[in-house]
């Protein structure tokens, strides 16, 4: 692939961008940079990564070409907004990237964006800290450009779109969720519960019962089987009959 437009880091609100044609993650590679005093707003690229992972240590399928993979540093202070961050994140790129897709992006909490039964995109946050406070926090992000062969029932983007086009909206939008403060509003719980796929349905992880969207603080809402509300915190959503 070419390497992104010069003017592209301006475009997009950012102070340093570092382009790889094949890193190992730029998960780790953008930890590395923010080590060494990175400021919030730089992002490292990749056209492929032989090494990218998602949550709880799963490999994500990173073909070079097929996708965008990417890591962007911001440095909040605030751990509320950061315990919502992977929601907000998606709920801005899924606007950010409704323009170039042919079905309507859905949410799957707590770090997921599909379109029909397909995964189009996941996000992956991590921070670290210094004593009692965030001192950065890496937001990965991949998205399918095209259908990954390894991943035939997945989702993409359609494939006549630029990297660089993708890029320009997706950016500010997540500089954007990065710099709120303070646990989800009521508006962004109503945007979630737009595009919730979950809602209404039967799961078994991360605890059993039927999800019933999520609070402002980012929990999923689970009605167990005997009537009782569980606010789950961590995890992955499993619907019943999927596989782990």
């Amino acid at each position: 692939m070419s390497a992104p437009a010069p003017t592209l880091a301006a475009e997009c609100g950012l102070v340093r961008l570092e382009h790889h044609a094949l890193v190992g993650s730029t998960m780790d590679e953008a930890h590395r940079l923010a080590q060494a005093g990175a400021e919030a707003g730089t992002l490292v690229l990749a056209d492929a990564q032989d090494g990218g992972r998602g949550r709880g240590g799963r490999q994500w399928a990173s073909e070079p070409g097929a996708g965008i993979w990417m890591t962007l540093i911001e440095r909040p202070r605030d751990q509320r907004a950061l315990d919502v961050l992977a929601l907000r994140t998606g709920l801005a790129l899924a606007d950010a990237l409704q323009p170039f897709c042919d079905g309507r992006i859905t949410l799957k909490w707590p770090n997921d964006l599909f379109v029909g039964a397909g995964k189009l995109a996941g996000i992956l946050i991590e921070a670290r800290w210094r004593e009692s406070l965030p001192e950065w926090v890496a937001i990965g992000v991949g998205v399918n450009r095209r259908v990954p062969t390894a991943v035939p029932g997945a989702a993409s983007v359609r494939e006549d779109i630029a990297r660089d086009a993708l890029l320009r909206a997706m950016l500010p939008a997540m500089r954007g969720a990065a710099a709120l403060v303070g646990s989800l509003t009521a508006a962004e719980c109503a945007q979630w519960a737009e595009r919730d796929l979950a809602y209404g349905r039967e799961i078994t992880e991360p605890r059993a019962g039927r999800a019933m969207g999520i609070d402002a603080a980012g929990a999923l809402r689970i009605v167990e089987p005997r009537g009782a509300i569980y606010a789950a915190r961590s995890g992955s959503l499993v619907f019943a009959g999927e596989a782990t």
